[in-house]
């Protein structure tokens, strides 16, 4: 293959039309793709965002490979995908403009915990689940973990206090503001309380399960949190992760369940460092 002899003065002369302008134009629609990113990066709206990347790549190679019906159906997909964005993404998008609005466009990431920090936490939600489960004082408590809830934490009340036993059982004092709804745990702190989660739509549910259970699994459905419940019929601890709910957990049994959440494997870090890499 010749080599080409122009390629070089065709990047001088493509160079030479670039001016300071814009380079400051590509710096703010940097800015503000990045800002966008934090913003989704730390609600459950990535995964929807992460399905239409993955509808528009489709659409390219369909195009490329000439698949006509294909090409069509996603056409028209996008189209509609278009029309009900502003109705997907509307609490990401009123956040980002009342964010704007207050110069908090971009954030901070939530470092992780220690091993001795990790335990420590546990150590303090197990007993309080523990209490509560002698007491029958309802509870629902969020884990979080690699997907952000700033979408529910911002249902309720802001706190952003350090995780203890004795904090805890104060949120989930009955006939308080703050008993009411789901208290939402980010590593070592608590960032909000009497939070609204969405109900689950499994109508083959049993019965016997009230809103706090409900709520637990409709949650569990939507994103990677473990979100422990305490019944207020029976005291009994619950925990629901990926639309399920398991139920009787002791002591023993709910700090091994939890745990994890708080603080990963040696052997995962390198896995953990590809996929965000990747994500």
């Amino acid at each position: 293959m010749p080599l080409d002899l122009e390629f070089p003065a065709k990047v001088h002369d493509m160079v030479a039309t670039i001016r300071v302008l814009d380079c400051i134009d590509i710096l703010i629609v940097a800015g503000i793709l990045y800002g966008s990113y934090q913003m989704i990066h730390d609600t459950r709206a990535i995964t929807l965002f992460k399905g239409l990347m993955v509808i528009a790549i489709l659409r390219v190679f369909c195009d490329e490979m000439n698949l006509h019906v294909m090409t069509w159906i996603l056409e028209r997909s996008s189209d509609w995908l278009l029309l009900a964005l502003p109705i997907l993404f509307q609490p990401e998008l009123r956040r980002a403009l009342e964010h704007l609005g207050q110069g908090e466009f971009i954030k901070r990431s939530v470092a992780y915990l220690t091993a001795q920090e990790a335990d420590s936490v546990v150590e303090e939600i197990v007993k309080t689940a523990k209490k509560l489960s002698q007491t029958k004082t309802g509870a629902l408590m969020v884990i979080e973990r690699e997907m952000k809830l700033n979408d529910i934490s911002f249902t309720g009340i802001h706190i952003d206090g350090i995780i203890s036993s004795e904090f805890l059982l104060n949120v989930f004092i009955v006939n308080t503001p703050l008993h009411d709804g789901a208290a939402i745990i980010r590593g070592n702190r608590l960032i909000s309380a009497a939070c609204v989660l969405p109900l689950t739509e499994n109508h083959k549910l049993s019965t016997e399960l009230g809103t706090r259970h409900r709520a637990a699994i409709g949650l569990s459905e939507q994103c990677d949190a473990l979100i422990i419940v305490v019944s207020e019929e029976t005291g009994t601890i619950s925990v629901a992760e990926g639309g399920h709910l398991i139920r009787r957990f002791d002591e023993k049994t709910l700090a091994a369940k939890i745990r994890p959440a708080f603080a990963e494997k040696e052997d995962k870090l390198l896995e953990k460092f590809f996929a965000k890499w990747r994500d």
